[in-house]
């Protein structure tokens, strides 16, 4: 195994931005009218992750816990408003479920990773919690997202059939566990789908990362499977819960739908 690391310079990612220009050329070519917006793109994504990359190298460097469970925080809480920012209807106290779902789910499982699993010393160790985090974190919010958006839009479209079944002497769940178990399902199916590819079509960043950085390939390996786990875990967390609190609001304790509780977001 070559344990050499290659950097890579400010003058290679340059050449390395060159592959851009397919990008542009197909547009430019075939008048797809994306140039302004990759160009756009290309800049932000740069700008952010080398950013991101200052901040990440001050932030390991950092020994004090509350202040990397700040940043913490921080990341969590932008996780919960981009999962409701992507649905097409709220309701008041949406952001706060999002916000409580995202905490409790990505919460236990990261903490699940680095007591239980890892056993990370000490437990806070910017250079496990942050990355691993982060990654529960963005395919929660993608559930959270594909699930909420189904089930308030079923619950719109499915009316007239969920208020027959309360008439009929129906109870909450029983009109709407359909519409439940369907939002669910729905926010859980790219993770399952990422899941049953993963080492045959496409080779996850993380362990791609860490072979490219000298890591033995099994070893590399290993800590994917985990980190798998973790976020399929996440996701089912704050799917249900989201989904769950989501019911509670839009069914009223004496079994009635409420969706003059729903309105519809502005684009």
């Amino acid at each position: 195994m070559d344990d050499r690391y290659v950097v890579i310079g400010y003058g290679q990612l340059a050449l390395a931005a060159l592959l851009m220009v397919v990008n542009l050329s197909l547009s430019v070519v075939l008048r797809l009218g994306l140039e302004r917006t990759l160009a756009l793109a290309t800049v932000r994504m740069v700008t952010q992750l080398l950013l991101i990359g200052f901040v990440l190298e001050w932030l390991f460097a950092q020994e004090n816990p509350f202040t990397i469970l700040a940043i913490s925080l921080v990341m969590t809480s932008i996780a919960g408003i981009s999962a409701v920012n992507r649905t097409r209807r709220r309701f008041v106290g949406l952001y706060w479920n999002s916000l409580l779902s995202v905490l409790v789910a990505s919460g236990l499982v990261t903490s699940f990773a680095l007591l239980g699993v890892l056993q990370v010393q000490p437990w806070y160790s910017p250079q496990y919690l942050i990355p691993l985090l982060g990654m529960v974190l963005g395919n929660t919010l993608n559930g959270i997202s594909l699930s909420l958006d189904r089930f308030m839009e079923s619950l719109v479209n499915q009316r007239d059939q969920i208020e027959t079944w309360l008439t009929l002497g129906a109870t909450r769940w029983e009109a709407a566990h359909s519409q439940v178990r369907e939002a669910i399902r729905v926010g859980m199916i790219p993770t399952i789908n990422s899941m049953m590819v993963m080492g045959l079509v496409s080779l996850p960043g993380m362990m791609t990362g860490q072979i490219l950085a000298g890591a033995n390939p099994i070893d590399a390996v290993r800590y994917q499977i985990m980190i798998v786990f973790m976020i399929a875990a996440g996701a089912a967390i704050g799917i249900f819960s989201v989904v769950l609190l989501a019911f509670r609001t839009l069914f009223s304790p004496d079994h009635q739908l409420r969706l003059d509780r729903l309105t519809k977001a502005q684009s």
